[in-house]
């Protein structure tokens, strides 16, 4: 039984209309993994251009953080559009400035580091990688760098060089950026190494490139996600980060956290590395941190920024005031309670799919922090086999029955919404999602 707020079939009249024209203008290239066109939303609720209404929890990719159109934002957004669109990054202005502070507030840094903080900001997450790898070449006059398989860290060229989460990101586009060396992602899930510690194993292999391999003196940076995201919602072991931390400074390599995703209180914390007590000398922000509005940001050590000279990075829409004063409504909201809900809302919605896992042998894993939450499945083998097709049903049956959700990883079904659903609304997904696994899995049986 599907939804009754499905009105349409799927796609809906209209829907299919505007699906045609945008095949005569717009790139295929967009990953567009089902035919839902967006009419209006408001929180946790989105219609179509048919009339049919789905929970969203994917959250335009974990980017709206206070929902949609939450109207605390959208006035702020509105508020700034009566002074002024565009005065180019050369210039100054109160949004830019607020932002930068607020930033500097709630930066690990400072909370964690007691070490004021500077920000650069831009457009989007994959600029914001940019201008922390620029960053970290430009301080430390090193060309080397690590990253991780699994990582997702953007699609322009730079930060295309440590994306790996999935291989046709890199198709086609050979060579990218030189000097970048991957190791493993630990996944106590899906063990690479023998031992039980997969975070010190990593360590110990990071160890072994650096003697044999990568010269620890040439390495600018170690760039990393505190919560590995496109590879498949993986929280690494406890103890890793400050382990990475401490080989970094061992080799005064700088630590970069990617918090694109994992930023702004989506795990219950402000930003994800809150939750080991380890301090980045860089981090990168966008996705939730506009609500909507495009925005990014590196957020760095104040005695790593100073060091950029007049002209050494720069762009003409950075700082942009809509953006801004969508982004400091958006801090005042997540910072006011909004954090505190991604934390409890989080911990019932873990406990509710928990609970449908032992009913479903195909639910391998269940995994997260506050409201960025993975749900593997399996192949019942008795081998943890990825079930990527059922993966894909999954989220296909959740799209007709009234429940917007993505993928991840492999075989991992990731819910993300925004940081102010309800209890309500997560047991209602939970229901829609029960109902679509046992379609998947009918679907399956019959093939």
């Amino acid at each position: 039984m599907t939804s009754p707020h499905i009105k349409t079939e799927l796609p809906g009249p209209r829907a299919r209309a505007m699906i045609a024209r945008d095949a005569e203008v717009i790139s295929p290239s967009y990953p567009r993994d089902y035919p839902f066109v967006m009419a209006h939303g408001r929180g946790t609720q989105v219609w179509d251009v048919d009339g049919n209404r789905f929970l969203d929890f994917a959250a335009g990719i974990a980017v709206c953080a206070t929902g949609h159109a939450h109207p605390q934002v959208v006035a702020a957004v509105k508020a700034a559009a009566d002074e002024f669109l565009h005065i180019s990054s050369d210039y100054w202005h109160e949004q830019m400035t607020a932002l930068g502070e607020r930033l500097a507030a709630v930066a690990p840094t400072r909370t964690i580091g007691n070490e004021p903080a500077m920000s650069f900001l831009c457009q989007s997450g994959t600029e914001a990688v940019e201008g922390a790898l620029k960053l970290a070449r430009y301080v430390t006059g090193r060309p080397r760098f690590m990253g991780f398989l699994g990582g997702f860290h953007g699609r322009t060229m730079g930060s295309l060089s440590f994306t790996s989460s999935k291989y046709t990101q890199q198709l086609g586009f050979a060579p990218t950026m030189p000097g970048v060396t991957h190791a493993p992602y630990p996944n106590p899930y899906r063990p690479l190494f023998a031992g039980d510690d997969q975070g010190k194993a990593v360590l110990d292999y990071l160890r072994m490139l650096f003697e044999r391999n990568v010269p620890a003196s040439e390495v600018a940076a170690i760039l990393v996600e505190p919560l590995q995201g496109e590879g498949g919602y993986v929280v690494p072991p406890t103890g890793f980060l400050a382990g990475l931390r401490a080989l970094c400074d061992q080799h005064g390599i700088l630590l970069i956290f990617d918090e694109v995703q994992s930023g702004v209180g989506r795990t219950g914390r402000m930003f994800a590395c809150e939750h080991a007590g380890v301090v980045p000398d860089i981090m990168t922000l966008a996705k939730g941190l506009g609500s909507g509005l495009p925005i990014g940001a590196v957020v760095a050590r104040r005695s790593l920024m100073s060091q950029w000279k007049r002209g050494a990075h720069g762009n003409t829409y950075g700082g942009n005031p809509l953006s801004c004063a969508a982004a400091n409504a958006t801090l005042d909201l997540v910072g006011g309670g909004l954090v505190d809900n991604a934390a409890t809302v989080g911990a019932h919605f873990m406990q509710g799919l928990r609970t449908l896992q032992q009913d479903y042998a195909c639910i391998g894993e269940v995994r997260g922090q506050g409201l960025m939450i993975g749900m593997e499945l399996i192949e019942t083998d008795g081998e943890k086999t990825p079930a990527g097709r059922l993966c894909d049903d999954v989220v296909t049956r959740a799209f007709h029955n009234g429940l917007l959700l993505l993928s991840c990883g492999v075989s991992t079904v990731r819910f993300m919404p925004p940081l102010n659903v309800s209890i309500a609304e997560v047991d209602e997904a939970i229901d829609l999602l029960k109902t679509s696994l046992d379609q998947a899995l009918a679907l399956a049986s019959g093939r």
